[in-house]
Order: structure tokens, then sequence, then C-alpha cells
């Protein structure tokens, strides 16, 4: 029963109806989320104090930590008892893990049946596993093109590229004419971040992770994708610094306008846009990734967050009430600047397009070709193996072939 009739002034029909109850009175939610990227500390802040306003019963601490933090800590709660997380923002390639684990609860009794259809499929992946849903989806995310429309016209270039070779062209060209040193800048530390780059030259090259139970970066279009990015590496027209940055670095680099395209997610777009935050606002186009002629024509990693509820939390209606509330249409509209909502009818809703048309555009084209990283139960050790070697041969550490095959080889002793 829903306690505190208050809490159906913001919330919308359909949130409503995913909330089978309420919280008792001096409830303590304790909620983990994620210090970077899609919706920014402000926004949750501010959404979770009007859900307060509107549960009398409840109050959340939040607790903020990187993204490469937020894995360690989800496992680490389930030993915590009464004392863990009640409600916790976990990635697109975990829920196989937590699933096999019991670290998350099963919530697929608890989501509406006419909710399916009106979230996209890409989203509903992420909270997914075995058909048994972990979840509510709560970030619909992928890494676009963001390009520099004034350093582009400075070059004489015309239009910006439609494939990933055109990509490499048109850095040559901005590079030989003296208009920026390094044209290109991406997120390609030893980091999911990176993974995250490389899955998407991946999907756009037609390559795969695995073929017929076997790894299989190691041949095809997941070794063309290694390949690319060792050429923009060694031809100077991605910053070499690219191999120490995460998202953030690329975002300020980009926006000091020392790099002509960057690869980022939906955040990005709002903040490159900002003249508080940004040398290069009003001069910023935004596409999805491009794809490889005779292959694709885009390519997308998929990057969604779902909100889960452990399975030790002692206050499972309570913590279904808040991430009802997060993921609700009406509140997904309402803060839809850093992250696009998971609605498919909220790409048709001013306060998701205004402003934003361009992403908007983007987003309806790479949301239909996002590619998933690997679906294992093991995926964040087969995630460290790839970034190790991965990373070594961009640091020219080891030659691609044994690096990949090596990476192969430990692999397929996991699975």
């Amino acid at each position: 029963m829903i306690k505190n009739k208050k809490l159906l002034l913001p919330v919308s029909a359909l949130a409503l109806a995913l909330m089978t109850s309420a919280a008792a009175a001096d409830t303590k939610l304790n909620a983990l989320f994620m210090s970077q990227a899609a919706y920014s500390e402000e926004d949750v802040k501010a959404m979770v104090t009007t859900f307060e306003e509107n549960n009398s019963g409840i109050t959340v601490e939040l607790e903020f930590v990187p993204y490469e933090a937020l894995h360690d800590k989800i496992i680490t709660s389930a030993a915590a008892g009464d004392s863990g997380y009640d409600v916790v923002l976990y990635d697109v390639v975990w829920p196989a893990e937590f699933a096999e684990g019991g670290f998350l609860t099963d919530l697929t009794s608890r989501v509406p049946k006419n909710v399916g259809n009106k979230i996209f499929d890409g989203a509903w992946t992420t909270v997914t596993y075995n058909d048994r849903i972990y979840g509510m989806p709560w970030i619909l995310d992928t890494k676009y093109l963001f390009f520099n429309r004034e350093l582009l016209a400075q070059a004489g270039i015309e239009t910006p590229p439609t494939t990933w070779a055109e990509v490499m062209e048109q850095s040559r060209i901005l590079k030989d004419k003296g208009v920026v040193e390094y044209p290109l800048v991406w997120s390609w530390s030893q980091s999911e971040a990176m993974i995250c780059d490389y899955t998407t030259l991946v999907a756009a090259n037609g390559g795969h992770f695995f073929k017929d139970g076997k790894p299989a970066f190691d041949q095809g279009g997941a070794r063309a994708a290694i390949d690319y990015m060792v050429t923009s590496l060694n031809d100077g027209l991605t910053n070499p610094a690219s191999t120490e940055y995460f998202e953030e670095d690329v975002r300020r680099v980009f926006s000091n306008g020392e790099a002509a395209f960057a690869m980022n997610w939906t955040y990005m777009n709002a903040l490159v846009n900002d003249p508080t935050e940004s040398k290069v606002a009003g001069k910023v186009g935004v596409m999805p990734a491009p794809g490889v002629e005779g292959i694709s024509t885009a390519s997308a990693v998929n990057g969604s967050m779902g909100l889960g509820i452990p399975s030790n939390s002692p206050h499972q209606d309570e913590a279904w009430a808040l991430i009802s509330y997060l993921t609700s249409k009406n509140v997904q509209e309402n803060y839809a600047k850093l992250s696009l909502p998971v609605w498919k009818d909220s790409y048709s809703v001013a306060s998701v397009t205004n402003g934003q048309e361009e992403l908007v555009a983007a987003a309806s084209k790479a949301i239909a070709v996002m590619s998933p990283r690997p679906v294992v139960p093991a995926y964040t050790e087969v995630s460290n193996i790839l970034q190790k070697h991965l990373h070594s041969i961009l640091l020219g550490q080891e030659s691609t072939d044994d690096a990949l095959a090596d990476a192969a080889k430990r692999v397929s002793r996991i699975r």
C-alpha cells in the first residue's frame, strides 16, 4: 500500500503502476551511484530530494563512486548483511555474473507486463539474464562521434565523415594543414572505457568477441579494430595521451578545442555546448559512430545501465519504490540533457528534444545498432584480460599477433 498520497504528485501513472509498495516510516535506503558520465550528481540528488519530499518515511543515503569502483562495491556489499546497499547502479555487462552469484534480487514479478514494449530492447538487455529481470533500465547510452565544425571548415572539409576510413582521411588533412596537432582523442586507458571504444570498432568491422564459443578477437573484424587503433596512434592522428585517458579527459581536451573528433557518451553533448564548460560551445556536431564501407553504416556499443536491489537488502519494497520513481518516464524526460530516456515515446517530447535535436537524431540511429560486449558470467575477467593485452599493443609493448593470441588463450581457460 502507498502510505503517502503525496507520492502521486510528481510521478506518472505508469511509474505508479510500477510501485508495488511504499515505505514504512523511518526507513533509510543506502544507494550506490556513479560519479561520472550520464546523470550528474546534482541531478541524482535533485531526483532523490523530490522522492523524499513525497515519501515522508524514507531517507536516501547516496554514495557516488567512479565507474571503476562500482562492480567491486556491489560484490563487497553482498557480505555486509542488512547494512549493505538497498539500490545499486550496475552496468549492462554484469547481470550474468550478479544473477549467477545471487547478488541481485529477481524483480521479474514486480515489473508490469505492459511496460516491456514501451522501453527500448537495448535498455532491457541491461537488466535481463536467462529471461529473468533483475532491475529497471535507467541509462540508455552509447558512444557518439563528436566533431568540431569550425576545425573541419578551417581544413576545407565541408561534410563530416560517414565511415571510419573517412575519419582517418579527414584527420590526416587536419594534421597536414596544421589545423590541430592531434585530430583524434579517445579514452584508451587500461580500463572498461577502452573496451567500449574497441567494441564500437569491432561492431563497425563486423567482428565478434566469440565465435562458436571460442575467442575470436584475434581474427576478422575484431583484429581490424585494434589495427585501426594502432594506425591512428602510429600516424600521429590520435593524441598519444589517449592511452591514459578516461571519458572526462576526452571531454576536457575536446572542450579546449584541442581535437577535431572525439568518442564519448551522451552526457558530453550538453557539456561541450555549455559556454561555462567549453571553449567550443556552438561549434560541435554529433553523429552516430560511423561504419565501414560494405560492412556497416553505423556502429555503437551498448553502454546502458540499470538500477537493481541487492539480495540482502532488508528494504526491498522501499527500494523498488525509489527505483520505480527514478526510472519513470516523467522523471527521465525532466532530466534528459545528460542522459536520454529509456522510453521510446520520450523521443518526441519537447523537454527531451529541444536544444539537442542533433543528438536525438543520432540516438535514433545508434540505439538500433548497439552491439553488446560479451554476455558471460566471467565478463569482468574477460575484460581485464583484453584490457591488459589491447593496452600493451597500443603502447607498443607487445606485437598484435602475440598479444591477441595470448589473450585468446587465457580467455579460453576461463570459459
